[in-house]
């Protein structure tokens, strides 16, 4: 199989990547990135001279260079491109409608045109909204973002809901709970608070602290993913969730344990606007009819990458040294004088 991944240079992209082609010999991956602030070739190190990988830098919401990709004989597409973070789509909302609803409808127009086997849609469980004390998302949930990312991230998933419908195109979307692992940009909450612990820094953690989130250990959902792109119905929706509710509190304790460091590090700060109190994916439809079960489970996923970020401080040492500083400064700079 050919397999057009787009964004594989990010953290779910590129770990997806080098579990394929570890676990499938025939397949081919052409690996389709902009290489935005997040996309890391770094991330690839390990499979980019494997003769079944091939990278190609192009902006999937420009048709022109998508044609041309597909013109190399794709068979599926699993799509990872993505502007992600919710504080940044509350700074620029404009580059995520670009990314995750044009480059999403210019990707399915075409597979559409190329008659791809199957397009696997990566979404993300932001796209229900957010959850009460009790309760869990399935996937008859209906669609309530309420942030700039996650209402992008719903109108691409109407657009391939739409392609399915309306044309036929063998369709399916994943929607996943918080994902945490090796190469994940230090932007994100667990490897915010990593490195911050190990760079001296104090931890900031939005309003209470008593967000709450499931977390998935990322090859657990390369895994899930697989499975999707193999054996997914055309048409579904399949929830990806880890069964790992915890609050950023609780993640933020837990870290700075492990790491022999004192709760003293973590500072509240500024709560963000539309904050979600609480995500809990029921994936009971992927584990009873594609047999997905998770293998890691918490407590030796943090590990896992408590250890990854140990052993790899150069590469989140680099991205500390580039773009992501100024961001960093723009974004807690003025909130770290809060108090708990």
């Amino acid at each position: 199989m050919r397999i057009l991944v787009t964004g594989g240079a990010g953290f779910i992209g590129s770990n997806f990547i080098v579990y394929m082609l570890n676990k499938h010999a025939d397949c081919k991956i052409f690996n389709v990135d902009l290489l935005t602030y997040s996309g890391n070739l770094n991330n690839l190190i390990k499979v980019e001279n494997n003769p079944n990988y091939k990278f190609i830098k192009a902006d999937i919401a420009n048709r022109t260079e998508v044609n041309q990709i597909f013109k190399l004989g794709i068979d599926a597409v699993v799509n990872f491109a993505a502007e992600s973070h919710v504080d940044r789509s509350i700074m620029a909302p404009d580059i995520f409608v670009k990314t995750n609803v044009l480059g999403t409808q210019v990707l399915l127009e075409e597979a559409r045109l190329n008659k791809v086997s199957k397009f696997v849609q990566i979404s993300t469980d932001e796209v229900y909204g957010s959850l009460g004390e009790e309760g869990f998302f399935n996937e008859e949930t209906p669609l309530l973002p309420n942030s700039p990312y996650s209402a992008s991230k719903a109108g691409g998933d109407f657009l391939v809901r739409a392609y399915y419908e309306t044309y036929g195109l063998p369709t399916v979307i994943t929607r996943c709970s918080n994902n945490y692992g090796p190469f994940q940009f230090p932007e994100k909450l667990i490897p915010l608070i990593i490195v911050n612990a190990l760079s001296e820094k104090a931890i900031p953690i939005y309003g209470d602290g008593l967000y709450i989130r499931d977390w998935l250990y990322v090859e657990d959902h390369c895994s899930a993913i697989d499975l999707v792109l193999n054996r997914g119905v055309n048409g579904e929706v399949y929830n990806i969730g880890g069964n790992n509710e915890r609050t950023n509190l609780q993640l933020a304790k837990t870290v700075l344990r492990e790491l022999s460091k004192p709760e003293t590090m973590i500072q509240f700060v500024q709560d963000r606007p539309g904050h979600d109190r609480r995500y809990g994916i029921d994936s009971k439809k992927i584990r009873s009819q594609l047999g997905w079960n998770p293998m890691y489970d918490f407590e030796t996923g943090i590990r896992n990458t408590i250890h990854w970020y140990l052993q790899n401080q150069d590469w989140w040492k680099d991205i500390e040294a580039g773009e992501y500083r100024n961001y960093y400064l723009k974004q807690y700079g003025t909130r770290m004088s809060v108090n708990q």
